[in-house]
C-alpha cells in the first residue's frame, strides 16, 4: 500500500472517530439531543436496551477499528520521522504494528461483542 493511501485511511479514520464520538456525546452527555432525556441515559433500563441494539454494536465496532488504525498509524508516523532506522528496521516495526493492531481488534472486538450478547 501506497504511504499516500495510509495518510488517507488515517484522515479518514479521524473523521469517522468525530462522527461517532459526536454520537456518543448526542446521545451520553448532551441531554435530549437525540430524544433521550439527560436523566434517563445512565438508568440500568436504558443502558439495557442500548445494549441489545446493533446499532450500538456497529458503532463501538467502527469507532474501535477507527481508533486503533488512526492511533497506529500517527505513532508508525512518529517513529518512522524521529528516527534514522534502515529499511529492515522498518518493515519489523510495520510487522509489529500490524500484529499488534489486529490483536487489540480481535481482543476488542472479542469484549464488544460479549457485553452484547450477554
Amino acid at each position: 500500500m501506497r504511504e499516500s493511501t495510509r495518510w488517507m485511511l488515517h484522515l479518514l479514520a479521524g473523521a469517522v472517530m468525530l462522527v461517532v464520538l459526536g454520537i456518543h456525546f448526542g446521545v451520553m452527555h448532551v441531554g435530549g439531543l437525540f430524544g433521550i432525556p439527560k436523566e434517563e441515559v445512565l438508568t440500568f433500563a436504558s443502558v439495557n436496551a442500548r445494549s441489545g441494539m446493533e446499532f450500538y454494536l456497529v458503532v463501538y465496532l467502527i469507532l474501535l477499528a477507527a481508533g486503533l488504525y488512526h492511533g497506529l498509524y500517527g505513532f508508525r508516523s512518529i517513529i518512522f520521522e524521529m528516527s534514522f532506522i534502515g529499511s529492515g528496521v522498518r518493515k519489523a516495526i510495520n510487522f509489529i504494528l500490524v500484529l499488534g493492531g489486529w490483536s487489540f481488534f480481535f481482543y476488542g472486538a472479542y469484549a464488544i461483542i460479549a457485553g452484547f450478547v450477554a
